[in-house]
């Protein structure tokens, strides 16, 4: 048989009857049926029954089918037929018909497996083996197996239409797909680079790109004007559960451009990849700003699609004469709180009191809650009493409090604290009670981050440190000032999840040298890291801006998997290890002697020795 005679198994249907095909596939199940025999054969295309009838075959070949098991490589000839009625499986898309074999080979056998493959019953209301029952290690340490089921199959194959789409659509709006270097120079962008050693420049080093942020912007220099690629990435990060040491990016760049046109451009792509998901996207996506964001949701990714915005009530409690907030409010603090609409009769004072206040919200980080129900129209709590009756009839009408809600406030006179324990709690309330809608995505631009953030030893960029000030006649040596300053950023989060980020860059040497003073980096640090790119911007730098989407989780989001790990082909475990192939692992004695690694003297790594 030659590969153009070959049919594809799923793609037989009642059309094809009478017409005598060959097949090539695996073995996805086996069933003996007295002296018939039943197999169901998979390819990429999916599955059909082949029926081996000894009436009808030779004795060679219904012996080769007998010693079939699953998995086991082979090619089928054989007549595709319309099942009997009442003996059709709608489990498969080729379920009205099979194909009545009359020879076999098998191209290669299997071992026995070490977790089951098969996605499809056999017969209708046979139970099937899911994956989600098999540890994922072992999927990882048999990942060319587990790539042979079905689910993965499929999505791996809209990976593919979705990596297309994005190529398409950025072709169409004139974008030139450039790449960049996988050995590049280690520069400081909040993670750890994972460092190469070079053999023929001994002690020195090149760092895989966490991304490639300066060579676009060096394209941008260059004229190209449109660049994007699906960039492989890589961070030497602490463990997360949904991240991987090495990730595919698009990333994106364009000169003489603002925010307008990355949001316009982007959210038609985000349109087009989730239909491939089936899922349909409204434009334009809402914006907010992070102050915003931070006030009512508390966190700069906020899940949308669902209510419980923080609503603030400072001012209430001004002259109140409940201890714990006249104390807190002399200390320059604040109170906020949230309104969980028709929820009394699941929030009890004992779960509200035992479980709320003792439990779930000191285990935030907050010291206490204030909670109140309402009932007839009046406060119900265990404090009630400590207010005034003007401030409870402001409270109702503040929160818009109506009989059958429940209040929780937060009181801190650190204001981050509020937002953040709040933040907790509104979607550990929103998860416990089920109000976040299934099946909705409600997208939402955020803008407007800090430029900088303090840390223990100074400060530090919000992003990154090419991103534009909304304003740069800032003095470099003021950190109150620069803690203020804003920054034209912008990332896109749906449900909670940020997709991607990205902001106008700064094009112009004066302002990229004050924000590295600003960072306290020296001179001579500066020329080190970032004298190459600081002289491009000499050179008539055109304004720009881009913009970089996680793809791993934009694809997991529309195909709706549990773990990012679900749509990449070998991915590592949670521990950044990976399984099959057992890396990382040691290196031989001989590698690190030829690339400089050790102290040739003493056979040990090299101390005390500077590493460029």
């Amino acid at each position: 048989m030659t590969y153009k005679e070959r049919s594809d198994c799923g793609q037989l249907s009642l059309p094809n009857v009478d017409n005598t095909v060959r097949l090539r596939g695996w073995v996805d199940a086996f069933r003996d049926h007295g002296d018939v025999l039943f197999i169901h054969l998979r390819d990429r295309s999916g599955i059909v029954q082949v029926v081996f009838n000894p009436e009808f075959l030779s004795s060679d070949v219904y012996n080769r089918a007998v010693s079939l098991r699953n998995e086991c490589c082979v090619a089928v000839t054989g007549r595709v037929v319309k099942r009997a009625e009442d003996t059709e499986n709608s489990n498969i898309e080729t379920g009205e018909i099979e194909v009545i074999a009359s020879d076999i080979t098998i191209l290669n056998e299997s071992l026995t497996l070490p977790f089951p493959i098969s996605e499809k019953a056999m017969v209708m209301g046979a139970a099937v083996a899911s994956a989600g029952s098999v540890g994922e290690d072992i999927r990882l340490k048999y990942r060319y197996l587990d790539l042979r089921r079905p689910t993965m199959q499929d999505h791996l194959m809209k990976r593919d239409q979705i990596m297309r789409c994005v190529r398409d659509y950025l072709h169409e709006s004139r974008f030139v797909e450039v790449e960049t270097p996988i050995l590049t120079k280690s520069t400081p962008e909040g993670a750890r680079d994972y460092l190469v050693p070079s053999r023929v420049n001994q002690q020195h080093f090149y760092a895989l790109p966490q991304s490639p942020q300066l060579f676009k912007q060096l394209l941008m220099v260059g004229g190209l004007e449109r660049y994007f690629q699906i960039a492989r990435c890589f961070r030497d990060e602490d463990l997360r559960p949904n991240r991987q040491p090495e990730f595919s990016q698009l990333d994106l760049e364009a000169s003489f451009i603002d925010d307008e046109f990355i949001y316009e451009l982007m959210e038609e792509l985000i349109v087009r990849i989730f239909t491939i998901g089936d899922i349909t996207l409204k434009k334009p996506f809402p914006r907010m700003t992070w102050q915003e964001a931070m006030d009512t949701m508390g966190t700069d990714r906020p899940d949308i699609s669902f209510g419980l915005r923080f609503i603030e009530a400072t001012d209430i409690f001004e002259s109140t004469n409940y201890g714990i907030f006249r104390q807190i409010l002399k200390q320059g603090g604040c109170i906020r709180g949230i309104n969980i609409k028709g929820q009394s009769a699941k929030l009890s004072k004992n779960v509200l009191q035992n479980e709320y206040a003792k439990q779930i919200v000191p285990s935030f980080g907050a010291k206490g809650m204030t909670w109140m129900r309402v009932v007839k129209g009046n406060l119900e709590s265990n404090i009630v009493q400590f207010f005034s009756q003007d401030e409870q009839n402001r409270i109702k009408e503040r929160f818009q409090a109506e009989d059958g809600d429940v209040i929780i406030m937060i009181a801190d006179q650190l204001h981050r604290n509020v937002n953040d324990v709040l933040g907790l709690l509104r979607l550990h309330i929103a998860n416990s009670l089920n109000l976040i809608p299934l099946n909705e995505y409600a997208p939402i631009w955020i803008t407007d981050f800090p430029l900088f953030e303090a840390t223990g030893n100074g400060i530090t960029s919000n992003h990154h440190p090419f991103t534009a000030p909304h304003r740069t006649d800032f003095n470099p040596d003021d950190g109150e000032e620069l803690l203020s300053l804003r920054s034209r950023a912008y990332d896109l989060v749906i449900n909670g999840e940020e997709l991607g980020g990205g902001s106008i860059r700064i094009n112009e040497r004066h302002t990229q040298e004050k924000i590295f003073q600003a960072l306290r980096l020296s001179e001579e640090d500066v020329e080190e890291k970032f004298g190459f790119f600081l002289h491009a911007l000499e050179y008539g730098a055109p304004p720009h801006g881009g913009i970089a989407l996680g793809m791993d989780r934009v694809i997991s989001m529309v195909l709706g998997t549990s773990s990012i790990r679900e749509v990449i082909a070998f991915p590592k475990n949670r521990n950044a290890y990976c399984p099959l192939t057992n890396a990382p692992s040691p290196v031989v004695y001989k590698q690190l002697a030829e690339l400089g690694l050790l102290d040739m003297r003493g056979g040990r790594w090299a101390q005390g020795k500077k590493v460029m």
